[in-house]
């Protein structure tokens, strides 16, 4: 099929295929109030997303445009944003000149991004009764940021996470309460594969070639389907060129990162098409966190990391555009460990993942647009543990897993007021693993409506409905709806409920893995009972829990969660922009791992389980204060409560074994618990700040920036053995983390020459393996385009 697709696009661009176009020039001039000349300017005209920059003079010039009425949307920092129209005739040039008004300046805004979707995807972010956050890439460049775990760590009401029952590489996000295995991570909006104990690790994913990040938080399965129970992360890849361009790029710092990145992008067929390509090359020794426990190696794998991406378009005809972008990334790594016990362990890790998308996009002369797309994506990991002294094997789990997916979507305006989009399609997912009993295929049908509707000047009105179907669970029906009230000019009220639900994956269904290292055997529930009856026959158990394999086998749920969410923006003034808004997450047949037996040499066996219910509630809030066109202040807060509620009732009713009395370590002494003792969920911190400011000296071409990211204490595993977590059980302290970064250009902007440090107070903790000390890092970039 892939072959088949390519042939089609190869013949559409031979040059024999490209037809003769009626196509016309616009030319404009770009000035302020008092007839300045503005250089820098950035203009994009839609629907084709034209994009160029005003030169020295402020004149800009868009050559071989298909002939008909555009949008023209011109931004510049310190600027209030232009919009209007232009017209395109046949054989002539339209000549505008445009005055900026001076207003709002907001350094995120240097990229139109905004909330545009992307070329090839007609469902917009903020098309979500969910808050949605954007991050620019403007953004990510002033950071200095390398991977995608740094970014989103930084932002507020994220955290990344070890999942230490998974190992070292099981990292993840966590937002608003949610783990990473109910976070959906896409690609220019179709989703990625590739999971480690539930948790997609973040940090195999470059962002040199990433135009913007949308982030959704609370269940978005009305937009994403099944995994986006808890949010979604929609990563928006390079898309349009310019002119002709190309960037290198070098890192290399502290625990010998070596980061390389190589960008071209050009316009072919007189702008009617466009090709970015992006290669990165990442290399990291790795780090430990705690030498007293491992005398010789890392908790933080080091690994070579390879990644090379792209992406082409090009518009056939007037009213069709056809596309395809791609997507290879490998990864290999090895870790020592010496414990001191007279054995070293080595554990490696090879992972590849692949992405590929085809799309055709038509605009109907009824105003109806359509765009058909074809994905594919495979990933592949092959883990082993060996004896480094024997070279023996211990252990090795070789997984592999791919996805096929077609999606048609439409998109109508059938009225000023209204907006429309649709979609329909189907996924098959299959996987592969040595250590998965007779897995199976899992087939999902999906068909979805968004909506649009602008009620009256004050009131907006977002709704969508999804219906997803698989072939092991049935039917899902998840709606959303969501209001804006513009009660003033400056201020307006947001509110909205969505719902979302996550089947059980494969391996929570089928896996049987053993962990020698932790000494402990994970059983999927649904070859639970079979799998501890040959257990038993080979003389390998010592005990097993009846009363829960009774009631876990063969059983478990789909999970379901409803999110609430409501809040306020308002700007006081232009300068300054206030949002603020409490969440409640309502989350049914959470599913969690459960002991269920214990083996001979004091092995402990897990299965997993539904919780019946459970909750993340709080509130977040920001600012963003432009206190100057050229300086700006940005801070952020979340609390959170994040709680399994069954837990509490059990306390109050003293249902085993949550009914056990509390034990105080220091004293001795032990008391009857209260549901008041019931501190909540593992890995979830109360209270996290991020504070940052950006500053550009214009006059020496100088950017500085200061990002500071507090994370309050948080639960890591029950000590007194109480089964749930308690203020006598063992916390991670709260914690600072300071960033810093300083940028100089020259040669007429073309080089960049950057320092940047990460965590500069050191901060470790035994009890975080991914959190690596102080980093500092000294960078070039060089890019290459036409003055």
């Amino acid at each position: 099929m892939i072959k088949y697709f390519l042939f089609i696009i190869f013949f559409f661009l031979s040059p024999a295929a490209i037809r003769a176009q009626s196509t016309g020039s616009l030319q404009g001039m770009i000035t302020d109030q008092k007839g300045r000349p503005l250089p820098g300017a950035t203009v994009l005209m839609e629907p084709d997303r034209h994009l160029l920059k005003s030169g020295i003079t402020g004149q800009f010039l868009f050559q071989h445009i298909y002939a008909g009425a555009y949008q023209l949307r011109v931004s510049m920092v310190g600027f209030k944003t232009y919009q209007g129209r232009a017209v395109i005739q046949t054989g002539k040039t339209s000549v505008l000149n445009i005055r900026m008004e001076p207003g709002e300046s907001d350094l995120e805004e240097v990229e139109i991004s905004g909330s545009l979707a992307a070329p090839d995807n007609l469902l917009k972010a903020t098309r979500s009764a969910m808050p949605v956050t954007i991050i620019t890439r403007r953004t990510i460049e002033l950071m200095g940021s390398r991977r995608l775990d740094e970014v989103l760590k930084e932002q507020t009401g994220i955290a990344i996470v070890n999942n230490i029952g998974g190992g070292a590489r099981a990292v993840g996000v966590q937002m608003q309460g949610f783990g990473s295995e109910y976070v959906m991570v896409l690609i220019d909006g179709q989703p990625m594969t590739g999971r480690n104990s539930g948790n997609f690790d973040l940090s195999r994913i470059s962002v040199s070639n990433i135009e913007r990040i949308e982030i959704i938080k609370g269940a978005s399965s009305c937009i994403f389907g099944s995994e986006a129970l808890g949010g979604a992360i929609n990563i928006i890849t390079r898309h349009g060129a310019v002119q002709p361009q190309a960037v290198a790029s070098v890192n290399y710092g502290s625990l010998n990162i070596l980061d390389v990145t190589l960008e071209g992008e050009t316009p072919f067929a007189s702008q009617r098409g466009s090709v970015n390509v992006s290669a990165n090359y990442y290399h990291s020794d790795g780090f430990n966190t705690n030498p007293d426990y491992i005398q010789s190696g890392t908790t933080s794998p080091p690994y070579n990391n390879y990644a090379v991406q792209g992406r082409a378009r090009y518009r056939l005809t007037k009213q069709s555009t056809i596309g395809i972008s791609g997507r290879y990334a490998l990864r290999e790594s090895f870790m020592p460990k010496d414990f001191g016990l007279g054995n070293v362990s080595g554990d490696s890790q090879d992972e590849k993942d692949l992405n590929l998308s085809l799309t055709f996009d038509h605009h109907f002369n009824n105003g109806l647009q359509s765009v058909s797309r074809y994905y594919l994506t495979t990933y592949s990991s092959d883990m082993s543990v060996a004896w480094q002294q024997s070279n023996t094997r211990v252990s090795q789990d070789i997984f592999k897993q791919n996805l096929n997916r077609f999606e048609q979507q439409f998109a109508y305006t059938p009225s000023n007021g209204i907006k429309l989009t649709s979609g329909l399609g189907g996924s098959l997912e299959r996987m592969n693993d040595e250590a998965l009993t007779n897995p199976g295929n899992m087939v999902n049908l999906f068909a979805y409506l968004q909506g649009d509707w602008k009620l009256n000047e004050k009131i907006d009105a977002l709704a969508g409905v999804r219906y997803d179907h698989t072939n092991n669970y049935g039917g899902r029906l998840n709606p959303s709806l969501g209001l804006h009230y513009h009660i003033l000019p400056n201020l307006t009220l947001k509110a909205g409920v969505g719902t979302g639900f996550k089947t059980p994956d494969f391996k929570t269904r089928y896996l049987v893995f053993y962990n020698p290292t932790a000494n402990y055997l994970v059983i999927g529930n649904d070859v639970l009972k079979e799998t501890l009856a040959q257990l038993q026959r080979e003389g390998q158990i010592s005990e097993v829990r009846e009363y829960l394999l009774q009631q876990l086998g063969n059983n478990l749920k789909a999970e379901r969660s409803t999110s609430f969410n409501a809040g306020f923006v308002w700007k006081p003034k232009e300068t300054v922009k206030i949002e603020a808004g409490v969440f409640y997450h309502d989350l049914r047949n959470q599913i969690n791992s459960i002991q269920i037996a214990t083996g001979t040499n004091n092995r402990n066996i897990y299965t997993y389980q539904n919780l019946p219910k459970a909750v993340n509630k709080g509130i977040d809030a920001s600012i963003v204060v432009n206190l100057s066109k050229d300086l700006e202040w940005s801070s952020g807060y979340q609390y959170l409560v994040a709680k399994d509620r069954s837990v509490e009732d059990s306390i109050r009713l003293g249902n085993w074994p949550y009914g056990q009395n509390i034990h105080d370590p220091a004293t001795g002494n032990s008391y009857a618990p209260k549901p008041s003792d019931y501190w909540g969920i593992e890995n979830r911190s109360r209270h996290m700040i991020n504070t940052r400011i950006f500053y550009v000296y214009r006059p020496w071409d100088i950017s500085i920036n200061a990002r500071v990211n507090y994370r309050g204490k948080y639960p890591f595993g029950d000590r007194n053995g109480n089964n749930f977590i308690d203020r006598y059980d063992t916390f991670v302290q709260g914690y600072f983390l300071v960033n810093a970064a300083i940028e100089k250009k020259l040669i007429n902007q073309h080089l960049s020459v950057r320092l940047t440090a990460d965590n500069i107070a050191d901060y470790v903790d035994p009890l975080m393996p991914g959190q690596s000390g102080r980093v500092i890092l000294g960078g070039l970039t060089y890019r290459f385009y036409k003055d």
